[in-house]
């Protein structure tokens, strides 16, 4: 059965879609009422979800929540009622509208926006085999594609064909990364196995960088932050132990340097600086100088050798200020690579 969309030049039946219409003009007056109608409708899904929250509420409540008209208010008020929402009105000064019981919601529908941004973020979810709990690409793809209506599926079909990603793929499976998640959510310590050592951790923050999974945990027995490839943990379960406390926000507030940290700083070439920003730690940050950017930080003794690779990727881009020592380190480290060579 058609459904049909009334206007003041005629009748517009739901089926039609404006790409059939050769005359542009009317082209683009249905386009015009699909937009609109579009809107409402979503404008009314927010609203039911808003008085369900709320249960009592004023008109002018409701025209300041969706920053719309009386008139309008009224409108959408009455349609919620028309949809089944079981809305009691009381008069007079202190009146106002009373939600008698909750509403089912139904179903979610996406702006055009929505449906574009979702579809790109799922395409790069498809570069990840290890999707946390129990999850899979192809059954969010399915289901995100089942929601949609043809008209969206049809916009989904376009942009596939138009916008694409060249991520790097996850490089190695991670049989316990839901476990080591959860631990980080619920604010609980893990006993790991970590390439065969017995390790007791507290995960802070889980994260996927250049194809792997990484967690920066606070080893409970050595009393410092570390950083562990999710990858290489082959066995993980609940340890009964007490937490540290809530950890802090922001990544960067949770590793405090320890005693025999290294303070460095290196300069960097505008080129040096777009390849900090696409690949830096909570450690270190970019600081700019009299009109110079500045690298700068602190590594834990142990972390020489990463630091050393690190900072051999910047090429030419980088010049080390301090410690001095350290370039020594690095014309060690490149005469031993060009012996292999």
């Amino acid at each position: 059965m058609k459904k049909e969309i009334h206007t003041s030049k005629g009748t517009l039946h739901d089926q039609a879609s404006p790409h059939e219409i050769a005359d542009p003009k009317e082209k683009r007056r249905i386009e015009s009422i699909m937009e609109t109608r579009m809107k409402k409708s979503e404008r009314l899904h927010q609203m039911l979800k808003w008085i369900n929250e709320r249960r009592r509420f004023t008109l002018r409540d409701v025209m300041e929540e969706f920053r719309i008209s009386k008139r309008t208010a009224l409108r959408d008020i009455a349609s919620l009622e028309q949809l089944g929402a079981p809305i009691y009105a009381e008069y007079g000064r202190h009146g106002g509208y009373t939600l008698i019981r909750p509403v089912r919601l139904p179903p979610i529908s996406f702006t055009a926006e929505e449906v574009y941004a979702l579809y790109l973020s799922l395409q790069i979810l498809a570069s990840v085999s290890d999707i946390p709990f129990k999850a899979t690409y192809s059954s969010i793809d399915r289901k995100f594609t089942e929601a949609l209506s043809e008209r969206q599926k049809e916009q989904v079909r376009r942009i596939r064909h138009r916008v694409g990603f060249y991520v790097t793929r996850q490089q190695a499976a991670c049989p316990w990364l839901e476990t080591v998640i959860a631990a980080a959510t619920e604010n609980k310590g893990l006993n790991i196995t970590y390439r065969g050592e017995a390790r007791r951790i507290q995960p802070l923050f889980v994260y996927l960088m250049k194809g792997y999974w990484y967690c920066r945990s606070v080893d409970l027995d050595k009393k410092s932050h570390r950083v562990f490839r999710c990858d290489r943990i082959e066995y993980a379960e609940p340890a009964d132990i007490e937490p540290i406390g809530e950890p802090a926000e922001h990544p960067a507030q949770w590793r405090q340097p320890s005693a025999n940290a290294v303070p460095f700083k290196c300069r960097l070439d505008p080129d040096g600086a777009e390849r900090f920003r696409a690949e830096s730690y909570p450690s270190m940050k970019l600081v700019e100088e009299q009109g110079e950017k500045y690298m700068a930080g602190t590594f834990e003794p142990e972390e020489l050798d990463f630091m050393l690779k690190y900072f051999s990727r910047f090429g030419t881009s980088l010049k080390v200020i301090e410690p001095e020592w350290i370039k020594e380190r690095l014309r060690a480290y490149y005469l031993e690579l060009i012996e292999h060579l």
